[in-house]
């Protein structure tokens, strides 16, 4: 399956879960504070590389690009509508990137839709303390093969971010097409590119920046999983709540 054909699969499979939501108002609403709560979490996980001058930076790039509760609604339609387009316009190593913030966007949607769904059935379980619905909700849903899969997505993107920015002459490409960009309808996709690549570029800068920045995304995020997979319930609420309690 070609770039475009994958990158179109990917935004229906979102389009059709938030259509889905749309005749769910519960659901909806349901699916938005489990949304909610992750981008506190994260905020709290990562308080102190948000705070840093080395990490900040590339800590509110994965925030804000891919453990936000933003609405990428339109960025999405962009997306869908210009699929054929990133191959001609973009260079391969853009593309084989764009592809894997769609594929890794798309599981992200279904799995917090799960989430969702079982967020609903734990409404009358000690519903004033999120922190104990999530872990109730997370161990309905289960899958942790899938988490994993997920996580290593995310590690995977910053990745590339990062070995785009060795690719010679890449940044000055970037400015270059802005104006097209925006003029094909690909401004969403562009502004993502470009935040990404300045990041990482700044990041990369620093002797063993990207690397250490990751490892502590998987080394912080994999023991979260087996919290909220394996750990006394009790335990797990309140390790949660003291992480909420860092959020900035």
């Amino acid at each position: 399956m070609d770039a475009a054909q994958t990158i179109r699969d990917a935004i229906a499979d979102v389009t059709a879960l938030r259509l889905h939501r749309t005749g769910d108002p519960a659901l909806g609403a349901a699916v938005g504070s489990v949304k909610t709560f992750q981008a506190r979490r994260f905020g709290g996980t990562y308080a102190d590389l948000i705070a840093s001058p080395a990490f900040g930076p590339a800590a509110r790039f994965f925030l804000e690009e891919l453990y936000s509760d933003t609405d990428y609604t339109d960025r999405d339609q962009q997306f869908g509508r210009i699929a054929g387009t990133l191959q001609t316009m973009f260079p391969q190593p853009v593309v084989n990137t764009a592809v894997a913030l769609a594929v890794l966007h798309a599981q992200t949607e279904e799995l917090d839709q799960d989430m969702g769904r079982a967020w609903l059935a734990h409404e009358g379980a000690d519903a004033a303390n999120d922190a104990a619905r999530y872990t109730a909700a997370w161990r309905t849903v289960g899958q942790r093969h899938a988490r994993q899969q997920q996580l290593q997505r995310v590690l995977a993107m910053g990745t590339d971010l990062a070995r785009l920015t060795r690719t010679p002459g890449l940044r000055m490409m970037l400015r270059m097409m802005r104006g097209p960009a925006n003029a094909a309808g690909m401004g969403a996709l562009q502004k993502f590119l470009e935040a990404g690549f300045d990041t990482f570029g700044q990041l990369a800068r620093q002797r063993g920046g990207v690397e250490q920045f990751l490892a502590t995304i998987e080394q912080r995020e994999r023991a979260l999983m087996d919290l909220l997979f394996d750990a006394d319930p009790v335990t797990c609420g309140t390790q949660l709540n003291h992480t909420l309690g860092q959020a900035r």
